[in-house]
C-alpha cells in the first residue's frame, strides 16, 4: 500500500462497496460489520474480575456506572485487519451512520484502534457521489453527547434486564427476558386482549334504502336511518364495551322495531329535509419518518417492521434512499426542489402549490438535524428508472417512498362534500319499542366529489382498520372514497325503494397490528422509532406474541409475565414512567442531564422522594414472596382456571376431581387465542379430552393392556403392568430399591399427526416398538436404530445421530437409506445435507453456486464455503441473488466465530476518557 492513503471505516460491506465506488484511488473503504465491542456476559469476564465491581453487570454501578468493554470474539480478526490497514494510512475517516448507534460504533473504533494519524468524523444521510464529496469537505469531531446517549441506553437495558429477567426465570419460565420497551409493548398487546376477553357484544338494528330524485338521469343513492321521533338512532359507537348504551337520548332499535318501521314506511312520502354543501380539501401526508414508513409498509405492502427496516437499509446502503432511521419529516431545499420539479413534469404545473410545503416533527425528542426518508440525490429517479436494478421488496418499498415524497410537495385535493337529510312519516305496527303512533323518521347520506385530485394523483395514505367503519356517521368526510349525490334542493320530493332492516353486532377493540402498535408506542413517547422493529421482533421471537394474519395475538405466557411485572414492578411497565425515561435520555443526549447521576437515581433511588424514589436495586431486593402459581393463573369462570405451565397452558376444573384426587386438566391448543377461550369453549376442551386411561386393547405378544393418556408432556401411549409382588417385611429403603429394579412399562409419545381421539391399538403398538433396528453398518458392524427423541425423529449409530425428515420415516427408512444419510456430512445436531430449496447463481467472491438450504435452525444460504441463516423476514421463496450475495459477504467479513475467554486488553469508559 502506497503512502498518502486514507482509511474510511463504515458499518456494512454493502455500504463500503457503494462508497468505494465514489471515492476512487487513494481511499481504502472497509466495514466494521456493526459494533466491534460490547458489554460481555458476566460469565465471560476474566476470572479475577468476576468477584469485583464488574462481576454482576460488566458495569461498575458503585463508581459512576463505568462500563467494561471487550472486543467481540468474532470481531477480533476484523479489528486486526483494520489496525494493519491503519498502519499504512495517513488519515482515518470514521463514516458510520450519523445517529446514536453510528456515533457509538465510531467511538469504539477510535478506542480500540488508537490511531496516531488525524481522525475525522464523516457523516452523510444519503450515499450519492455528491453527498459523499460534500461529506469529505465538511467533517467534524466525534459527538460525545451522542455517545453518552447510546451508552446510557445500553447500561440501562443491562441493569433492567439483568435484575428483572431472573425473577421471570424463577417464577414463570427459564429463558424469558424483560426489557425497558419490550415489556411495555407486550403489556399493550395483553391489555388489548384483556379488553377483548371482557367485551360484551350488543345487538342493534337500523334501516337502509335506495333513493332517487324525479330526474331519471341523476344517480340513485343509498341512505341510512339516523333519527326516529327527533332522537338519534343508536349505532355501534353508542355502546360501551359491556354492551350498554353510553347515553340515554338515543333510540335503540331491535329487530321487531326495525321491521315495524320498514312496514310503516311502505306508503310514506319522502322529501329533502336539509341539504348542506361545503368545500372539501385534503392535504398530503408528510414525507416518511422511520415510524410512518413502518406503519405504511405494513398497511400497503404487508411487510413486517423488521422486513421494512432491513429492506430500507439495503436501499440506503446501495444509494437509492436517504438514511432510514429518522424522526424528522423535513426535506432539504434540494429535495423539495426535486420533488416539485418531478411532480410538475409528471402531472403538470397546476399540481404543485405556489409555495413549497415545510414539515416539522411533532414527536418528543425529534432529531430535526436528520432529514425525512426520501429518494436519494438532488434529482429523484422514478420507479421505472430503477426497475431494472432492484426487484421484489426493494422495488415496492422504493416506489412507496418515491410516491410519498413527491406527493408531499403537491397541491391539495379539492372538491365538494354534500350531506342530505331525508324525512318521512312512518306508521309502525303495534307492539314494538317505537309504538304504533305516526313518527317522523330521518335518513342521512353524504357524498364527496373530487373536482381536482391534486396529490391523490400520485399517492393516498393508508388507514388502519376502524372499529366503527360500518357505522352510519353523518357528515362523513369522504375518506372511504369518492361518492356522488344527485342534484337536489331542500323540499324536493324523492322516491324510495329497497327499504330493509339490517341487524348489527358491536365488535371488540381490534387487536394491534405491527402498524398500529408502532403508532401507539410513538404516540405515548415509549422508546424511539428506530428501535420499534427490533422491539416487535423480540416479543415475537420470545413467544410473547404471535401473528394471526396482520393481528398481534398475545400468548398466555405474555399474560403471566405481564401480571408479574404489573404486580411487582408496576413502575417499570407504567406507560408514563417509561415515556419520562425516554425524555430523560434525550436530555442526556442534549447535555442537559448528567448520565451517571441519572443512572444512580434509577438504580439506587432518590431519598428525596419517599415512597416514589425507590430504585431498581431495592425494588428487586424487597420483592417479598411471589406466588408463582397465582401469577401463572388466569380465571376463566365457573370454576375453570387456565394455568401457564412449564410445557404450555392447560385448564383446571376445580369442580371435577380426577382419579388422582387433583382437579381435572385439559391442554389448550396453541392456535386458540385468549379471547376465544370462553367458559363454553373451556368446557368443550374438558369434555373432548378423555379423563384417565383410554383403553386401546391388549398387546397380543405380551397380553398387557395398552392405554392412551394425556400427560404433562402431551398425549402418549403406555402399557399397564401388574403391580410387583414385594415381601411385606422389606424396609422402606429396600422396598424403594426393589421397586426401582422392577420392570418399567413401555411408553411412547404420540406423533404430531395423531390425537387421543383417533389413536388406535395398531398405532400404539407401532409406537411402543420403537426404537426400531434398521440394520447393521457393514463397515463398522455397528447397529443403526431409528428413535424418537426430544428433538424429533433420528437415526443412531453408536454415538453418531442424524435427523430424520419426518416421524413416519421412523418406520419406513431402510438400511440403504440410512447408510446414504450417514454418507452425507453431518450438519448441526443430527441435521443432514438436503437437496437445495433454490439455486440463485454464482457468488462473485467465491465463484461457486449459491443455494438455499433447510437447516436445523431454519433456511440458510451457502456457497459451499460460507453459510448464513436467512433473516426472519426473508423467505426461501422471496430472497434474491443480490440479497444472498450481501448476506454471505457480511458473514465473511465477520470472520470465524471463536469461543475464547475475552482478552484482558479491554477498556472501561469514564467521562474523562470520552472527551478526546
Amino acid at each position: 500500500m502506497g503512502a498518502g492513503r486514507k482509511l474510511v471505516i463504515v458499518e456494512s460491506p454493502a455500504k463500503a462497496r457503494t462508497i468505494a465506488g465514489y471515492l476512487g484511488e487513494g481511499y481504502d473503504v472497509e466495514a466494521s460489520v456493526g459494533h466491534i465491542r460490547d458489554l460481555p456476559q458476566p460469565s465471560e469476564l476474566p476470572a479475577d474480575m468476576k468477584k469485583g465491581p464488574f462481576g454482576k453487570f460488566a458495569v461498575d454501578v458503585d463508581n459512576g456506572f463505568v462500563p467494561y468493554y471487550v472486543v467481540d470474539p468474532d470481531k477480533r480478526k476484523k479489528v486486526s485487519e483494520l489496525k494493519k490497514l491503519l498502519k499504512d494510512s495517513d488519515e482515518l475517516y470514521l463514516a458510520t451512520d450519523e445517529d446514536r448507534e453510528g456515533e457509538a460504533i465510531a467511538w469504539h473504533l477510535l478506542q480500540e484502534l488508537k490511531p496516531k494519524v488525524p481522525v475525522k468524523r464523516m457523516v452523510f444521510h444519503e450515499i450519492t457521489r455528491e453527498a459523499i464529496q460534500r461529506a469529505l469537505q465538511s467533517t467534524r469531531d466525534l459527538d460525545d453527547r451522542l455517545v453518552d446517549a447510546q451508552e446510557t441506553r445500553r447500561i440501562l437495558d443491562r441493569l433492567y434486564g439483568y435484575e428483572v429477567s431472573p425473577v421471570l426465570w424463577r417464577k414463570v419460565r427459564q429463558g424469558l427476558s424483560a426489557g425497558r420497551v419490550q415489556s411495555v409493548a407486550t403489556r399493550l398487546v395483553v391489555e388489548r386482549e384483556r379488553e377483548r376477553m371482557a367485551f360484551v357484544a350488543a345487538d342493534y338494528w337500523d334501516v337502509t334504502g335506495t333513493f332517487a330524485v324525479e330526474d331519471a338521469t341523476q344517480p340513485a343513492f343509498s341512505a341510512r336511518l339516523t333519527g326516529v321521533g327527533g332522537r338519534r338512532v343508536a349505532s355501534g359507537r353508542d355502546f360501551d364495551d359491556r354492551g350498554r348504551l353510553r347515553g340515554g337520548d338515543v333510540v335503540h332499535l331491535d329487530e321487531a322495531a326495525a321491521h315495524a318501521l320498514v312496514a310503516g314506511l311502505d306508503e310514506a312520502a319522502w322529501s329533502v329535509a336539509s341539504l348542506e354543501t361545503k368545500p372539501y380539501t385534503r392535504r398530503p401526508a408528510a414525507p416518511f419518518t422511520t415510524s410512518t414508513l413502518q406503519q405504511e409498509a405494513s398497511r400497503k405492502l404487508r411487510m413486517s417492521s423488521r422486513q421494512t427496516m432491513r429492506t430500507a437499509q439495503t436501499l440506503y446502503e446501495n444509494g437509492y434512499i436517504t438514511y432510514m432511521r429518522t424522526d424528522s419529516p423535513a426535506l432539504s431545499s434540494q429535495a423539495i426542489d426535486a420533488a416539485r420539479r418531478q411532480a410538475s413534469e409528471l402531472y403538470g404545473p397546476e399540481y404543485i402549490p405556489d409555495a413549497a410545503r415545510v414539515y416539522t416533527s411533532k414527536a418528543k425528542g425529534a432529531q430535526e438535524a436528520h432529514e425525512a426518508i426520501r429518494p436519494a440525490g438532488d434529482h429523484f429517479r422514478t420507479p421505472a428508472q430503477v426497475a431494472r436494478e432492484i426487484t421484489g421488496d426493494q422495488f415496492r418499498l422504493y416506489e412507496l417512498i418515491w410516491k410519498r415524497t413527491v406527493a408531499s410537495q403537491m397541491a391539495d385535493a379539492r372538491g365538494q362534500t354534500a350531506s342530505v337529510r331525508i324525512a318521512a312519516t312512518a306508521t309502525p305496527t303495534a307492539g314494538t319499542s317505537v309504538g304504533d303512533a305516526p313518527v317522523e323518521t330521518v335518513f342521512s347520506a353524504s357524498g364527496t366529489v373530487i373536482t381536482f385530485r391534486g396529490f391523490l394523483a400520485a399517492y393516498e395514505e393508508g388507514r388502519d382498520v376502524s372499529r366503527y367503519e360500518d357505522d352510519a356517521a353523518e357528515g362523513a368526510s369522504g375518506e372511504k372514497g369518492e361518492s356522488r349525490l344527485p342534484t337536489m334542493a331542500e323540499g324536493d320530493t324523492l322516491t324510495a325503494r329497497d327499504l330493509a332492516a339490517d341487524g348489527h353486532r358491536t365488535s371488540p377493540p381490534p387487536r394491534y397490528t405491527e402498524a398500529s402498535l408502532v403508532k401507539a408506542l410513538e404516540e405515548r413517547g415509549i422508546g424511539r422509532p428506530s428501535t420499534y422493529a427490533a422491539t416487535i421482533s423480540v416479543i415475537l421471537d420470545r413467544g410473547y406474541v404471535t401473528s394471526r394474519g396482520q393481528a398481534l395475538v398475545p400468548s398466555w405466557l405474555a399474560f403471566a409475565v405481564t401480571r408479574l411485572l404489573e404486580e411487582n414492578f408496576d413502575r417499570l411497565v407504567d406507560y408514563d414512567f417509561t415515556a419520562s425515561m425516554e425524555e430523560d435520555l434525550d436530555l442526556i443526549a442534549s447535555g442537559e442531564k448528567e448520565r451517571s447521576d441519572w443512572l444512580a437515581q434509577f438504580y439506587f433511588g432518590d431519598p428525596a422522594l419517599p415512597g416514589e424514589g425507590e430504585g431498581l436495586r431495592d425494588l428487586v431486593a424487597n420483592l417479598g414472596e411471589i406466588d408463582a402459581r397465582e401469577v401463572n393463573s388466569i380465571e376463566i369462570g365457573d370454576g375453570l382456571t387456565l394455568r401457564v405451565g412449564r410445557y404450555g397452558p392447560y385448564l383446571e376444573d376445580a369442580n371435577v376431581l380426577g382419579e388422582d384426587g387433583n382437579p381435572r386438566r385439559a391442554s389448550v391448543p396453541d392456535d386458540l387465542a385468549p379471547d376465544e377461550l370462553t367458559v363454553e369453549k373451556a368446557r368443550e376442551l374438558m369434555e373432548t379430552q378423555p379423563e384417565g386411561d383410554l383403553v386401546l386393547g391388549e398387546d397380543p405378544s405380551t397380553g398387557t393392556t395398552i392405554v392412551a393418556k394425556n400427560g404433562r408432556y402431551g398425549p402418549y401411549v403406555t402399557e399397564l403392568l401388574p403391580e410387583p409382588e414385594l415381601d411385606p417385611s422389606l424396609s422402606a429403603a429396600a422396598r424403594k430399591k426393589a421397586l426401582a429394579a422392577a420392570p418399567k412399562p413401555r411408553t411412547a409419545s404420540l406423533f404430531k399427526s395423531m390425537s387421543l381421539q383417533t389413536v388406535t391399538l395398531d398405532d400404539a403398538l407401532k409406537l411402543l416398538s420403537l426404537p426400531r433396528v434398521v440394520g447393521v453398518d457393514p463397515e463398522s458392524g455397528t447397529e443403526i436404530t431409528a428413535q424418537n427423541g426430544r428433538y424429533g425423529p433420528y437415526l443412531k449409530k453408536g454415538t453418531d445421530s442424524r435427523t430424520l425428515a419426518s416421524e413416519e420415516a421412523l418406520f419406513t427408512t431402510t438400511l440403504e437409506e440410512a447408510l446414504a444419510i450417514y454418507a452425507q456430512p453431518k450438519r448441526g445436531r443430527g441435521a443432514t445435507a438436503a437437496p437445495p430449496l433454490r439455486e440463485l447463481g454464482d457468488d462473485p467472491t467465491s465463484g461457486k453456486p449459491i443455494v438455499v438450504k433447510e437447516g436445523r435452525f431454519g433456511a440458510y444460504v451457502t456457497d459451499g464455503e460460507t453459510n448464513r441463516t436467512l433473516p426472519r423476514d426473508v423467505t426461501p421463496e422471496s430472497i434474491t441473488r443480490e440479497q444472498a450475495v450481501e448476506l454471505l459477504a457480511e458473514k465473511r467479513a465477520q470472520g470465524p466465530a471463536k469461543k475464547k475467554t475475552p482478552a484482558r486488553r479491554t477498556t472501561t469508559r469514564t467521562k474523562a476518557a470520552t472527551k478526546k
